[in-house]
């Protein structure tokens, strides 16, 4: 598919001559004066845009009408203005709309709102100055390159903004990445698309190897690319493609390599920490570099134009470009995370015990954390046993983890990590999230099973009962979410509401601690100096809530790219998600249903007045992506099975459409089977059971009516239809009776309570067996 690309293989019989001619092609002999002088304003213009994002991110005056500013102070002025037609004057309109930029001017006044602000951009200045002057050294001058760095324009970014999405996840064809890349990251104008396509390739390829150059990849550079990637006018397979190569070359060459000299220098400044020897591993997931006799020699030009396999540069040129991390597999092992070496010691340790089962999991591969491999015998004494992130007690790393460095191909420039929500079984942790592609490395953050699957089989329990068919019923009739208040939830669901409040209420608490713990491993690097995408629904968007409110706090800029919140039980006001957009470099999205009865459920007591994130859209912020799916989503447990479906609608780059046909079969298997348990209850409430076939579906008139037979103490009648039958019928116990809600309320208890102890014992069973 690529062969047409600068860095596509040489075997493809071309000359000796033509391979050396490739093998010189470098920015300066691609580009004249001219051009390369367009290529740093390009990136100029692109990192003032990057900025001016961050300056509305904090503007009283976003999404506001621009006539908000010189609008009259009356209704007399309004009439009296002669620009101003008399008969359109909204000036109801205006005044709303000038006290919420009073309101907001009061919000940003705060010292702590202008201290973040003045954070993110003096972090976002340093790293333009360094990109600026790195990419300036090699196609033109520093100078030159600073000079334009401060008068490039600031194209206004519209790709990012609020506008309220409505979708169908289901229904709605997916939105092919390429166009969500012009829509989210808009082009811009340059000299250079009018290139030829192997050179504009070229010019994005040198591009990555220039930001890798500063020692890390983080998600402002990641940003910068994308843009590139659309003024150029090429396909973001292109970017993802050079992405998955580059990160090969680098462990591929450092996999070859071996430095003694370059091992010791490092085993003496950490002596007393462990990070320079962490072995042929994983760091919470990320590959880690190590080899038995040292770390790796220095990446000298020829291997680096060797082991990358000749990506239309020459080997010169491409050392050139990557700059000391051409020259030492430490720098390269700290991208990949190789010395985040307290995730797998005494950090987790703690992790673990402020929220249990605290680990990254891998998506893609099958994880081993039982297994054990034998400390290498030549590792000195001061070194102690490294402990795997998915186990509680101190185990050595598994061969699955050290096969990382020996399989360069499953590493990636970008790490992406799910979260779900709730669980019915310990497979939940990392299922809903096959339906990520293979550009990032996916792993699946794990943490309180016992907790999220008590919440998971409570949600479960609660929709399948009579209670909550008769209460939905009931709740469909308002015609706005907000009239809901407690005072006006059915009585039969609310006397059933212990079942699902407590263990609701004890995984949000849990969720919020694991997301300051998630916020402390990406600031500790367990990614390495990749850039994150972070995805989770229900109380998984919870985490992801608390983790960027952490992030802001610590004023931890450029760590995550993307972050996703579905059905997020967090609030929707707009000082919260504009703290949590000041930490994001990309796409923040919310996720929402005006329809998630059971998350309003939840939140009935005092929280819905304040907003509630999964239920309404985010107002008054710019670059925050509002998706609609209230169509689709009429209940909190349908997230479970839509994630793939609401990120390939909404354009997202890296979705595997096939693992997203699985999950829609496995959602309208979970709806027959909500269905019939529904109908079995309501059954069960007449005196009756539901009559099913040889097939075990259930049987229905000719009016759509399940049938349902009458239950006796002696044994079963004959055939009825739900809605008729004799004059003689058991009578159906009163809903409304408190000793009858108890009783309901005990026995889903304990059906809950032994569904969560199989589910924990199936997880432990699943552990043994792959550990043998």
């Amino acid at each position: 598919m690529f062969k047409h690309v600068p860095w596509a293989s040489h075997e493809d019989g071309k000359s000796t001559e033509g391979k050396q001619q490739d093998e010189e092609k470098s920015l300066t002999t691609l580009l004249d004066i001219d051009q390369r002088g367009d290529l740093t304003l390009l990136i100029a213009s692109i990192m003032a845009s990057m900025r001016k994002a961050i300056e509305m991110n904090f503007d009283a005056n976003a999404t506001l009408s621009s006539s908000t500013n010189k609008s009259p102070e009356s209704e007399d002025e309004k009439i009296r203005n002669p620009d101003t037609d008399p008969a359109t004057a909204d000036v109801d309109k205006l005044d709303q709309e000038k006290n919420l930029k009073a309101q907001r001017q009061k919000e940003l006044s705060a010292p702590k709102v202008k201290e973040l602000k003045d954070d993110a951009l003096a972090f976002i200045d340093r790293w333009r100055t360094n990109v600026i002057e790195r990419i300036g050294s090699i196609v033109n001058s520093r100078e030159e390159a600073s000079s334009q760095l401060d008068s490039a324009p600031a194209k206004e970014i519209s790709g990012q903004g609020a506008a309220d999405k409505k979708v169908d996840p289901v229904s709605s064809e997916s939105k092919a990445a390429d166009t969500a890349l012009k829509e989210i990251f808009p082009p811009i104008d340059t000299p250079l698309s009018s290139l030829e396509e192997p050179t504009r390739m070229l010019i994005l390829h040198s591009t990555l190897l220039l930001l890798l150059s500063l020692e890390h990849y983080i998600a402002p550079s990641r940003v910068l690319l994308l843009y590139l990637t659309s003024s150029l006018h090429l396909p973001l397979s292109v970017l993802t493609a050079d992405e998955e190569k580059v990160a090969k070359g680098l462990l591929e060459a450092a996999k070859h390599m071996s430095g003694d000299a370059e091992a010791q220098k490092k085993a003496e400044e950490n002596k007393s920490s462990r990070k320079w020897k962490v072995g042929l591993a994983s760091v919470a997931g990320a590959a880690l570099i190590g080899v038995t006799g040292g770390l790796a020699a220095p990446l000298v030009a020829a291997g680096v134009g060797s082991v990358m396999g000749g990506l239309g540069l020459g080997a010169t040129a491409a050392a050139g470009y990557l700059g000391a991390v051409a020259g030492s597999t430490v720098i390269v092992g700290g991208l990949f995370g190789a010395y985040g070496g307290k995730m797998t010691g005494e950090m987790m340790d703690a992790y673990a015990k402020e929220v249990s089962d605290f680990a990254f999991l891998p998506v893609k591969e099958k994880p081993n954390p039982l297994s054990s491999i034998k400390k290498d015998s030549s590792a000195s004494s001061h070194e102690k046993e490294i402990k795997d992130p998915a186990s509680d007690s101190s185990k050595h790393l598994s061969p699955s983890s050290a096969t990382a460095i020996e399989d360069p191909s499953s590493r990636r420039l970008r790490v992406t990590i799910g979260i779900s929500g709730w669980l019915t079984e310990s497979a939940d942790v990392t299922s809903p999230w096959h339906v990520l592609g293979n550009n990032a490395e996916v792993f699946a953050l794990r943490y309180e099973l016992e907790a999220l699957m008590n919440l998971g089989n409570s949600m479960q329990a609660m929709v399948s009962s009579a209670a909550w068919g008769y209460a939905k019923s009931e709740m469909i009739k308002h015609t706005l979410f907000a009239e809901l208040s407690a005072a006006l939830w059915p009585l039969a669901i609310l006397k059933i509401s212990r079942v699902v409040d407590n263990p609701f209420s004890i995984a949000k608490s849990r969720s919020d601690k694991a997301g300051e713990l998630l916020a402390d491993a990406l600031i500790n690097k367990a990614q390495g100096e990749r850039p994150v995408t972070l995805i989770g629904y229900s109380l998984g968007a919870r985490v992801i809530y608390s983790c960027l409110m952490s992030l802001a706090k610590r004023k931890a800029f450029g760590l995550v790219e993307n972050a996703v919140l579905i059905g997020a039980p967090c609030p929707s006001t707009t000082s919260d998600w504009r703290v949590m957009r000041s930490v994001v470099a990309s796409r923040l999205v919310n996720v929402y249903s005006a329809n998630d009865y059971i998350l309003g459920f939840l939140y009935r007591t005092s929280s819905i007045q304040y907003g509630i994130a999964g239920l309404q859209k985010i107002d008054g912020l710019p670059h925050v992506m509002n998706v609609d799916v209230s169509e689709t989503v009429s209940g909190h447990l349908r997230y479970r099975y839509l994630v793939g479906s609401i990120l390939k609608t909404i354009g997202f780059e890296d979705v595997d459409l096939k693992a997203v046909e699985a999950e829609g079969e496995k959602l309208k298997k979970m709806d027959e089977e909500e269905e019939m348990m529904s109908y079995a209850e309501k059954a069960k409430a007449q005196g009756k059971s539901i009559v099913t076939g040889a097939d075990g579906k259930i049987l229905f008139d000719k009016e759509g009516r399940p049938l349902m037979e009458k239950v006796w103490k002696g044994g079963k009648t004959g055939e009825e239809k739900s809605e008729g039958g004799e004059k003689e019928q058991p009578k159906a116990k009163d809903k409304d009776d408190k000793d009858g809600a108890d009783e309901e309320a005990e026995r889903m208890e304990k059906e809950v309570q032994q569904k969560t102890q199989q589910g924990l014992l199936q997880g432990m069973a699943q552990k043994l067996h792959i550990s043998q």
